[in-house]
């Protein structure tokens, strides 16, 4: 199954203005990297999202909210959200937020 593209595009927009941003293939999606470091991407119809150990296990506690696993083990201080918890740019901007906050603090690549 391919990525949602119109997700991909939201998220595109959402980041249209942010330096430091590129786009990569990879996961059998497209991931968006600020300073090199995965911040979101996309994963089929679902955003996923790099939060860091803390904010990945409050954010497992949230509806519609699964751990990133795609090969049965789940890589640890991800996310996967599903499209129900991605309805507004407001919801997408929060978890792009959230990303942003753990992965800035990253050394650049």
């Amino acid at each position: 199954m391919a990525y949602d593209t119109q997700l991909a595009e939201r998220i595109r927009q959402a980041l249209n203005r942010q330096r430091s941003i590129r786009e990569q293939h990879m996961f059998g999606g497209i991931c968006f990297l600020l300073n090199g470091n995965i911040l979101v991407g996309v994963w089929r119809d679902s955003l996923i999202a790099r939060l860091g150990p803390e904010e990945a296990a409050k954010a497992l506690r949230e509806p519609d909210v699964k751990p990133f696993d795609i090969t049965g083990h789940p890589m640890r201080n991800w996310v996967m959200v599903r499209p129900a918890g991605l309805e507004d740019d407001e919801q997408l901007l929060h978890w792009i937020s959230r990303a942003r906050s753990f992965v800035r603090q990253l050394p650049k690549k």
